[in-house]
């Protein structure tokens, strides 16, 4: 606004007095923490790292040329790609280390980087030296150590005054040692040859003793394992090569601080509820730590309460987050200890839920029963896996195809070959009503394996917020409108404040109603916003504050459908 006027004149002055539309914020990103292949690229090991596709997921966390799976069947791999075939976008993975935790250490030989000589035969081997771990912090070997080691040519050593040079006989190179830009080690005039002449060139393994960031690796005798022969024939191609770390194995009493993780650090479980985007996550790995014996059942109970717990506290904003978890394979008659998941028939989960776990909240969902899809490392065969990767790329591709109103049942989960045990209808009478979605095989009706239930965990008697769909519409609302409101804060707290809130929000909850999210034949039938002089008085304004009341009529799913079917006569 201008000051003052001094000369006649028309003068434009712009004044933002126009609501600001209100736009969605994304409820389909996805969190996974479990065992990886290899952690590389510009992945870490415990850092959540943002994946778009599968390629992106082996890119990250696959070694060169591999399929992205483990040779101990870890099922993160399998939970990422039902995410992806099921219509998930992008996600967020943390690995929590690429070797079972216990496991004995590798041979350093079979992870060492192997060069090859220019006929392709063995030449040198290369490992990646660690740092020694301090204190309680193990030495990881993040994907940021690795490094690059670069093979070059080289000439003989020069030869002082007039001395006649050696001959070049090509059996020389250099090599450099490189991470990223930065050069770390360089050494020339290299020879395979043992009993070169230190005037004419140095033998490789007496200078790489030396070194600080990589060494050859020695078999059962102490003997560095290098290739023997003439010295041209076994030099080493030109050529970088990468040299990647040993895998991490974690102590077994450390596996539950690696997966809880820490939030400052942005590690593990913590690390993955610091990406502000992520609304739902899954962690499956914690079932293979459990039927191998790594963790016991109340670990996993530890684990699978934090994830609650943490999907329910997001303040200083709304809570919007939701955990899909997995039921362990376990009888609890038999001392709970694990079974095979094809033996734990629906009682059993039942069971389970009710006095084992026995958490209940609006923001945990499950799922029963695991499901049976093909291994690549097994020759394509099947292997049951936990349902929470797949079941969560349907909650995306119902967002996308229907909306986050539409519950995400009744759709077909693909990459599905079997379950674990086919659910009849009255066993899903005992699972249903407690919480448990039941995925089952119509086959009967020839329509396949569906998805069967939309329920949260919430206590059962708490039917306002009952339905996954509910509870993500009404997350969404408030996370849309606590992200679409910051321009308020500060603005002057008077009635035309009050007028731009209100029509802001209307517009906003307008939109959902058009799309079929809320219910009602009209707008005033589905919502209502009120922001006025009864909310907000001359104290809560002294206060510094503004109240907005909304409330909303969710769409709710016709979960049971009732025909009611009798003999009628027209009259004559």
């Amino acid at each position: 606004m201008a000051l003052d006027y001094f000369a006649p004149g028309v003068y434009v002055e712009e004044v933002d007095k126009g609501s600001r539309p209100i736009e969605g914020v994304s409820m389909s990103v996805a969190g996974f923490i479990g065992f990886t292949e290899d952690v590389r690229g510009d992945a870490e090991l415990f850092k959540p790292m943002m994946v778009t596709n599968w390629g992106q997921y082996c890119e990250y966390f696959a070694k060169p040329g591999s399929d992205g799976f483990t040779d101990f069947d870890a099922y993160l791999p399998f939970a990422v790609e039902g995410w992806f075939n099921n219509g998930g976008g992008r996600c967020w993975v943390s690995s929590i280390g690429t070797k079972l935790p216990g496991s004995a250490d590798p041979d350093p030989k079979e992870i060492a980087t192997k060069l090859l000589t220019g006929g392709g035969k063995p030449s040198l081997s290369f490992n990646l030296k660690l740092p020694e771990a301090t204190g309680d912090t193990p030495a990881l070997p993040s994907s940021v150590d690795r490094l690059i080691v670069t093979i070059s040519e080289s000439t003989p050593k020069p030869v002082e005054g007039d001395a006649e040079p050696p001959l070049d006989t090509g059996e020389f190179f250099s090599l450099i040692v490189r991470q990223g830009d930065e050069v770390l080690e360089s050494y020339e005039h290299l020879s395979m040859n043992p009993q070169v002449e230190t005037a004419v060139a140095d033998y490789v393994v007496t200078v790489l003793e030396a070194s600080e960031y990589i060494s050859i690796p020695k078999d059962i005798n102490g003997e560095y394992i290098i290739s023997t022969g003439r010295p041209l024939a076994t030099r080493p191609a030109n050529g970088s090569y990468e040299i990647a770390p040993p895998p991490y194995i974690a102590p077994v009493d450390r596996v539950t601080r690696d997966v809880a993780g820490n939030r400052d650090r942005k590690e593990g479980i913590q690390g993955i509820f610091e990406v502000d985007e992520v609304a739902m996550i899954a962690c499956p790995d914690i079932m293979r730590l459990y039927q191998d014996g790594i963790l016991d059942l109340d670990q996993v109970h530890g684990v699978m309460e934090m994830m609650i717990s943490n999907c329910e506290n997001a303040f200083p904003g709304p809570a919007f987050r939701m955990a899909v978890i997995d039921p362990p394979p376990v009888k609890l008659g038999k001392g709970a200890t694990p079974v095979e998941p094809d033996q734990q028939k629906p009682q059993d989960v039942a069971q389970w839920l009710k006095e084992g776990f026995n958490r209940r909240s609006m923001y945990g969902a499950l799922y029963y029963p695991w499901i049976k899809v093909a291994n690549p490392r097994n020759g394509g065969r099947p292997i049951l896996i936990p349902p929470s990767g797949h079941m969560m790329g349907i909650w995306c591709r119902t967002d996308q195809d229907r909306g986050i109103f539409k519950a995400p049942a009744n759709d077909t989960p693909r990459g599905v070959l079997g379950l674990a045990y086919e659910t009849n209808m009255r066993e899903q009478e005992l699972l249903n009503p407690v919480g448990i979605n039941c995925i089952r095989n119509f086959a009967s009706y020839n329509r396949g394996i569906k998805v069967w239930g939309a329920r949260t965990l919430v206590e059962p008697d708490n039917i306002q917020w009952r339905y996954i769909s509910v509870r993500r519409l009404i997350s969404y609302i408030e996370k849309s409108i606590e992200m679409g409101t910051q321009w308020v804060v500060f603005e002057p707290n008077d009635e035309d404040l009050w007028g731009r809130v209100n029509r802001t929000v209307t517009g906003f909850l307008t939109g959902l109603w058009r799309d079929g999210a809320l219910f009602g034949s009209s707008p005033a039938q589905s919502f209502y916003v009120k922001c006025d002089g009864d909310l907000n008085t001359h104290e809560t304004i002294m206060k510094g504050r503004l109240y907005v009341e909304v409330g909303v009529c969710p769409v709710r799913p016709a979960e049971f459908v009732i025909f009611r079917i009798s003999q009628w006569a027209p009259n004559q």
